[in-house]
């Protein structure tokens, strides 16, 4: 009783508020950025996004481990990968050991489902990074790469990268050019706007297509329409 507690509570500091308090409005907000990505897909089903921002601590992590949460919880089979190959969270975030993951994928040491591990949300299965490798963004320009999406397009319905600031390497760029989509994360009161420009140009140099930005971290307004009908 006592380990599962504290797990719990470990989530929500990790900031998993979609499973934690699914009425609440910031959870709602996600379910929002759910619909407008699936109402994007007019021309071509987006089914793999990236989610990257210009630098560490703006919230991508986050952003998108609670927007596989509200994909999985609509009934959508779906694996968040962690393609941060450098400083990856998605194993503590989910409390699982990083031993066999993407790495583990992409030098052929095991299959894409046995480094697939199932979370305790319903339809939502993680690959963490695995071992940190010397040459992150070789690895992830690889055929490997193309053959890992291509597998775990046949078993799930979302495929979701968190990629490493794009300012920083060119890691995100390669992963938005392989993606059917990439969302640009943006700290409110932190992010450059200089900066995040130069992030846009250079995610649609890499002709990765640009779903939308998400401004993360924007002060909660009290009189909000959330508040009004009691949400």
């Amino acid at each position: 009783m006592a380990k599962t507690k504290r797990k719990g509570m470990h989530q929500h500091r990790r900031g998993l508020i979609a499973k934690q308090d699914p009425k609440s409005p910031i959870t709602e907000q996600y379910r929002t950025i759910r619909t407008n990505i699936q109402f994007s897909a007019v021309d071509q089903e987006i089914r793999s996004i990236v989610v990257t921002s210009t630098a560490p601590g703006e919230g991508k992590s986050t952003t998108i481990a609670n927007l596989a949460i509200v994909f999985a919880q609509q009934g959508k089979r779906v694996l968040l990968i962690d393609a941060d190959l450098r400083k990856p969270t998605v194993h503590i975030t989910f409390q699982f050991t990083n031993t066999i993951g993407l790495t583990n994928v992409l030098t052929k040491q095991v299959s894409v489902l046995e480094a697939v591990r199932k979370t305790d949300v319903e339809n939502l299965y993680v690959m963490t990074s695995g071992p940190i490798p010397p040459n992150p963004a070789e690895i992830l320009a690889s055929q490997s790469m193309h053959d890992l999406l291509k597998e775990a397009e046949k078993h799930f319905d979302y495929v979701l990268f968190d990629a490493p600031p794009i300012l920083a390497v060119t890691d995100a760029q390669i992963l938005a050019n392989l993606c059917d989509g990439t969302l640009f994360v943006v700290a409110s009161g932190k992010t450059e706007r200089d900066y995040a420009v130069k992030a846009k140009e250079l995610l649609q140099a890499a002709n990765g297509k640009l779903l939308g930005a998400i401004l993360n971290n924007k002060k909660e307004v009290k009189q909000s329409y959330y508040y009004y009908y009691g949400s």
